[in-house]
């Protein structure tokens, strides 16, 4: 079966953005683009809410033809074009990404939608951003694997991870990696009940 990777960035006072939605302050450099960028050999699809979504076409779509992007952006943008891109999102009523036949939308019955996705053939899931989207996942139990990457900052303002998570679930950690940048990348899956 296929499972949901999610990949967030947290502050060390946990949490996923600034008041404002800042983003600036994540230590994203070449060695936090690599690790992040690893999961293209092991997924073939993404799941994003709608901002996360308008940010990566309004960004993505445009790398192919700078003549300023990095070979890592090139790559990504190649691995986003191909992927299955899935936007879940009540507002939207449908979405396009460059006229990609490869996208889909759902707009209600997550769960049953998302397992439907998972028994289907293919590689793992790329859950990318969307923190308020990563609530409903974790309420959902629908996160396979937590990649996790603390940040050494301090916003003291800002949008929580776990807010609205009424559920406890324990994780156990695969994997704590220190990078250069003072990064330290997380890996952790849910302990779930046996049957």
């Amino acid at each position: 079966m296929r499972r949901v990777i999610a990949m967030l960035h947290l502050s060390l006072d946990g949490l996923t953005s600034g008041p404002n939605d800042e983003l600036d302050w994540i230590a994203y450099d070449e060695e936090l683009e690599s690790y992040a960028h690893a999961l293209h050999d092991q997924t073939d699809a993404v799941i994003w809410g709608r901002r996360t979504y308008e940010g990566m076409a309004s960004y993505w779509l445009t790398i192919p033809g700078n003549p300023e992007s990095t070979p890592a952006e090139r790559a990504h943008a190649s691995y986003l074009q191909n992927a299955t891109k899935i936007v879940v999102s009540r507002t939207l009523d449908r979405v396009d990404w460059d006229g990609a036949q490869n996208t889909v939308l759902i707009k209600d019955h997550i769960a049953d939608e998302i397992n439907h996705i998972k028994q289907q053939p293919g590689q793992d899931i790329w859950f990318l951003g969307s923190p308020t989207l990563a609530q409903t996942f974790m309420q959902l139990d629908l996160i396979d694997e937590y990649r996790i990457n603390i940040n050494p900052t301090v916003l003291g303002q800002g949008k929580p991870l776990f807010a609205g998570v009424t559920r406890s679930f324990p994780l156990k950690l695969l994997e704590a990696r220190s990078l250069a940048s003072g990064v330290v990348a997380l890996r952790y899956e849910p302990v779930r009940a046996a049957g």
